[in-house]
């Protein structure tokens, strides 16, 4: 993949690239994050005009475009006119209470699910109606981290891992360890490697997911409510881990979360769906100070601030 950072042993890459760090690279030792444009500045999406959102030269094309977006489950309406882009090396965090259709946006990208109207764009291309042969291809470039790990039950956590690189093939077993030991460490499973995922916690199961969703050397990662069922020290270091993806190797994050301090650490911009419509799309910081009376519903009941009496 042409412009994504890539590593010496991984598929598809003939030139060096940066090493994939360890799980314990102190924060200060990050290189500094990119200063990503606030060309929307929070305004309204109600009064964006998209078509001005879509790119108008190629340098600037988001990676991913949602434009219009509109999906009903038993004529019931889940996403209403939905529009938001991703562009390259950012993380979007997608808020809002149960059952908006948070993770119906992911599913969407990923191509299990197709919008009732509108489009989805990934590199500029428009998913929307592509067969399921050219959604594998798209499949190679985003991944999903599912809530639920999505591991193999039979498999250890090495061939977890390394079950993608297999898939793909064009490696030596010696190559494919190499690279599974790298991706095991650098989310800290070293001491599970040879474990079953029924014995692993909740936290270690979303951890080795990232690590196999990685060995597809993706350029734009998914995470479903990658915080869910997992205790605050564990939610830290999935936030650290998802960090230091995006700062040492540049990928693009989107995450699904209700968790306002888990958004807080990562968020370049948020979506916030209400009532199935974008209601809120732009920085995190206009999110926070924001008086609309549903967001400042949606930080109380979070707990991320007190309501006043």
């Amino acid at each position: 993949m042409s412009d994504s950072p890539t590593n010496p042993e991984l598929p598809g890459s003939n030139i060096p690239g940066p090493e994939i760090p360890g799980p314990d690279v102190p924060a200060e030792e990050l290189p500094g994050s990119q200063d990503f444009s606030e060309e929307f500045g929070g305004i309204p999406p109600e009064i964006l005009d998209m078509d001005k959102l879509a790119p108008s030269a190629p340098d600037r094309e988001p990676i991913v475009f949602f434009k219009n977006v509109s999906i009903s489950f038993n004529d019931r309406p889940i996403l209403k006119d939905v529009s938001f882009a991703v562009d390259r090396g950012q993380t979007l965090c997608i808020l809002g209470r149960s059952g908006v259709g948070k993770s119906v946006a992911l599913r969407m990208l990923m191509g299990f699910l197709r919008p009732d109207s509108g489009s989805v764009h990934v590199e500029g291309k428009d998913i929307t109606r592509m067969s399921e042969e050219e959604m594998r291809a798209i499949r190679k470039r985003v991944t999903m981290v599912f809530q639920n790990g999505a591991l193999f039950d039979s498999m250890t956590v090495r061939e977890n891992v390394a079950f993608p690189l297999r898939e793909h093939g064009g490696l030596a077993e010696d190559q494919i360890q190499q690279i599974v030991e790298r991706l095991i460490s650098m989310v800290g499973a070293e001491d599970v490697q040879d474990a079953l995922p029924a014995s692993l916690s909740t936290g270690r199961k979303r951890a080795v997911a990232i690590a196999r969703a990685l060995a597809s050397q993706p350029e734009v990662v998914l995470y479903d409510e990658p915080t869910t069922m997992v205790d605050p020290i564990i939610a830290r270091r999935l936030g650290d881990l998802i960090q230091r993806l995006k700062r040492q190797l540049g990928f693009t994050s989107i995450v699904v979360t209700h968790d306002m301090r888990f958004a807080q650490r990562l968020a370049d911009k948020v979506l916030f769906l209400h009532l199935g419509r974008a209601h809120y799309y732009g920085p995190l910081a206009g999110f926070l100070s924001s008086t609309d009376p549903q967001i400042r519903q949606f930080l109380a009941l979070d707990a991320y601030i007190l309501p006043e009496k």
